[in-house]
């Protein structure tokens, strides 16, 4: 890693046009790499007689159609450049807030420059070593205690990083976050956005406010600016915005501080905006051309999140964000956030394509597209488990589905 973190410290240290210049120069790679290795991308270059190898702007990859989750879930195999079982990999599922889910395959050099780039974008923001970090994750109900020392273990000991576990943002559960992160005082916090609003406004509401971090990380989700607003001010920290996705890892993030926007990083893809003709605001969809996974290529992929991107002087940055807002749940009297129950369907239950729970009916409908292996009465069971009367079950089609907004988003949960 620490040769991969020097290579991007030196990156980014060069004037803006010669790092666009290396980055033409990555793009005009991958796409060789994918038009000879990837059965999708040789096929679709020949139907349409696109050249990579005459690519020397980046206004060419206009003549290539977007990829979308569809397409990703349709070609399957076709969109990797060699069998799976021939290499070490990692199977990475997105998360759905912006379409239905499918699964990513990176090899190993691409997983290691994703954690390279997070690692590197944390030392800018005087994330150092010495300093401790702190993650979020879910809480899993009735899970056994794992023999220590676990590989999480020796994870977090190498990061100088701990996990907090939790499963409510009520205010039982918020108090317990609240007394963790006093006892353990790390400098950095990742988490999303929704989470740590919820906690701001909790500390605020009943103590005045309070710190016991330096800096949030945030991640996931959109950052509204009324919520960053809220947690700098309660929870007296520097509040850091990133934008990252399942598919290609972090590819912006806050270098230079909020009011220079979010940095893309265009060492790890191409950045491109098109604009929706649905839209009335003349909002734009975000695209990206990845650099570092030659297992599985990903050209022009509209991610499903609105932003714009702008070309400056020194940089690439992200303008106009929206979309991907995680909601909260009530179970039981109990809020839960949405990534929380998705965390339990798909690494506790399993079997699940998608899900979305409507809030209109008098006990919530949890709605399933099951995998075509799974057993509903198996599933019926597991989630009984966790959730004994939290929800009406339905186990459906993906077009049974409710869409809302002008663009018929799909969204995990449905209140009107």
């Amino acid at each position: 890693m620490a040769a991969k973190v020097a290579e991007l410290r030196h990156h980014y240290k060069l004037p803006f046009p010669q790092r666009r210049a290396i980055a033409l120069g990555r793009l005009r790679d991958i796409l060789c790499f994918a038009g000879s290795e990837v059965p999708y991308y040789r096929d679709l270059f020949r139907a349409i007689s696109f050249n990579p190898e005459r690519v020397t702007d980046a206004r060419q990859l206009e003549a290539l159609p977007y990829l979308t989750k569809d397409i990703i879930r349709e070609q399957g195999n076709r969109l990797l450049s060699r069998p799976l079982e021939s290499l070490r990999h990692h199977a990475c599922k997105t998360g759905g807030s912006t379409g239905l889910s499918c699964t990513i395959f990176y090899d190993q050099p691409a997983a290691d420059y994703s954690s390279s780039v997070t690692y590197f974008a944390r030392q800018a923001i005087g994330k150092l070593r010495h300093r401790s970090e702190l993650h979020f994750a879910c809480r899993f109900p009735n899970d056994p205690i794992p023999e220590w020392p676990s590989r999480e273990d020796f994870k977090c000991f190498a990061m100088n990083r701990s996990n907090i576990f939790f499963d409510r943002i009520d205010d039982v559960g918020l108090e317990e976050i609240w007394t963790t992160l006093k006892r353990r005082k790390p400098y950095l916090v990742h988490a999303h956005p929704s989470t740590i609003h919820a906690l701001a406004a909790y500390v605020q509401r009943r103590y005045g406010g309070g710190k016991t971090f330096a800096v949030f990380e945030s991640s996931g989700e959109l950052l509204e600016p009324k919520a960053r607003e809220l947690i700098a001010s309660a929870l007296r920290c520097r509040v850091v915005d990133r934008y990252g996705l399942a598919e290609l890892g972090v590819m912006a993030y806050e270098l230079n501080g909020s009011g220079k926007g979010l940095q893309v990083l265009e060492s790890e893809g191409w950045p491109e905006s098109r604009p929706l003709s649905d839209n009335a605001d003349g909002a734009h969809e975000l695209v990206f051309t990845g650099f570092r996974n030659k297992l599985m290529p990903l050209i022009r992929y509209a991610t499903g999140d609105l932003a714009a991107v702008e070309e400056r002087s020194d940089a690439f940055v992200l303008t106009n964000i929206t979309g991907r807002i995680h909601d909260v749940v009530p179970i039981n009297g109990v809020d839960y956030p949405t990534h929380h129950i998705q965390d339990i369907l798909d690494h506790r239950v399993g079997g699940i394509q998608e899900f979305q729970i409507d809030l209109r009916t008098t006990l919530p409908t949890l709605r399933l597209v099951l995998e075509p292996w799974a057993n509903p009465d198996e599933t019926r069971q597991k989630l009984r488990t966790f959730w004994p009367s939290g929800f009406d079950i339905a186990f459906v089609g993906h077009e049974d589905f409710v869409r809302v907004g002008r663009r018929a988003k799909f969204r995990h949960v449905v209140t009107a």
